[in-house]
């Protein structure tokens, strides 16, 4: 089960939201620049990938082999994952315990692309990132959704699209600085993991044909932000901020 904070935001009333769609790969940059360009623009926030996190986090913790696909899809409908949508403060928890700051660690990084590949999971998560996203846009202030499949899959008709991506040494240091409580991610540990989750998750990367693409390698988080708000302000009928 997901609570997703639907109820919350279809009081909204007025003009449908924006949708601003965010792929790219881990170390991209994506995740910092998405929550920042929903505070500029006064949007809502979606991670998608926290919600694979967090059902990967509980099956890792439930100690089921994530090598099995049918152990997990036996227990995908069990953990209650909350999901939320505040650019300020995207909280993530399952059965009510905050999983933030677990499901970033490099154990999860390195296993859920397994949980994620599973056609079962992408179904039920994917049918429950519209639902959010949906809730957002209709007659609410939009939302910026960010992941690796937003502009191609979740979010096709997103008005915005926007592919983040920088160069696999800069992302494997980006991430192996995320990892400074592991001595043994070191940035090169950190490229090898890097290269095999992107090749797991190769089948949900696709480049929307419409997507504006932003190699971030030598951008500051500022110079990337901007160019995403000023895409987005240059769509007609778009006054976000």
């Amino acid at each position: 089960m997901v609570s997703t904070g639907v109820d919350e935001m279809q009081r909204y009333a007025g003009q449908p939201g924006l949708v601003v769609a965010m792929d790219g790969p881990s170390g991209s940059g994506k995740s910092t620049a998405a929550r920042r360009v929903a505070a500029e623009l006064g949007l809502r926030y979606l991670d998608t990938g926290a919600m694979y996190r967090a059902l990967t986090w509980w099956l890792t913790e439930q100690q089921v082999d994530l090598s099995d696909r049918a152990a997990v899809v036996a227990r995908l409908g069990e953990p209650r994952i909350t999901v939320g949508t505040d650019a300020a403060d995207p909280q993530i928890a399952v059965d009510g315990h905050d999983v933030a700051g677990p499901i970033r660690t490099r154990e999860i990084s390195n296993a859920v692309s397994l949980v994620a590949a599973i056609p079962q999971v992408r179904e039920r998560l994917i049918a429950l990132q519209r639902e959010i996203i949906a809730a957002a846009a209709a007659g609410g202030p939009g939302i910026v959704a960010e992941g690796r499949d937003i502009g191609t899959v979740v979010a096709p008709d997103a008005a915005v699209k926007v592919y983040i991506t920088a160069s696999e040494d800069v992302r494997a240091r980006r991430r192996s600085a995320d990892l400074t409580e592991d001595p043994a991610a070191t940035v090169d540990t950190t490229k090898v993991e890097q290269a095999r989750r992107d090749r797991l998750d190769a089948a949900q990367s696709a480049v929307a044909a419409d997507a504006v693409q932003i190699d971030t390698s030598s951008l500051g988080l500022d110079d990337v932000v901007g160019q995403v708000v000023r895409l987005a302000r240059s769509r007609p009928a778009v006054s976000h901020g």
